[in-house]
């Protein structure tokens, strides 16, 4: 692992890098976000702007090594005092091994959610996420719903139980 690396949250100069990950990670699993890259592709520069500052839906936490932005990982209010953990990607060199940069970025989300419950939806088929969140904590649960961007794709939601709170 690299003495640089760094997870932090997102600030608005960071919008380019996060606009290279999100289009990098739409092209490298087109099946596991609810957005195509095309789409996104033509998202203007105001809206990664406002992505990146916090001043969006969601709060972006991003991995760097050194200059390098190797990960993203996000929290969005899901209702009923959850957040979602959504945009969860990292770069394929930094996968696995001792890089340790997917379980930082859910920590850095874990910590943001001070407590309360995180979900996420999953498709039960990419069994190497599956496998990782099993690791950071998450079960599954009885929600599923249809990805937007492949309505084909059945997702299973997941959840980790925030701090003190009860069953």
């Amino acid at each position: 692992m690299s003495a640089a690396l760094c997870v932090r949250r997102s600030v608005g100069a960071d919008w380019p890098a996060l606009k290279a990950l999100r289009l990098a990670a739409l092209l490298d699993a087109p099946t596991a976000f609810g957005v195509s890259h095309a789409e996104a592709l033509h998202n203007p520069d105001s809206q990664w702007m406002a992505r990146a500052d916090g001043s969006g839906p969601a709060t972006f936490f991003m991995a760097f090594d050194g200059a390098q932005a190797i990960g993203m990982a996000a929290a969005v209010g899901a209702g009923d005092d959850r957040i979602g953990l959504i945009a969860m990607w990292v770069a394929p060199a930094w996968r696995g091994g001792d890089h340790g940069v997917g379980g930082r970025l859910v920590d850095a989300v874990k910590e943001h959610a001070a407590g309360a419950d995180i979900t996420l939806e999953v498709a039960p088929t990419n069994t190497r996420a599956v496998a990782f969140y099993q690791r950071q904590g998450f079960v599954f649960q009885e929600h599923t719903e249809r990805l937007a961007s492949h309505p084909d794709i059945e997702l299973r939601r997941m959840r980790h139980r925030g701090l003190g709170l009860g069953p």
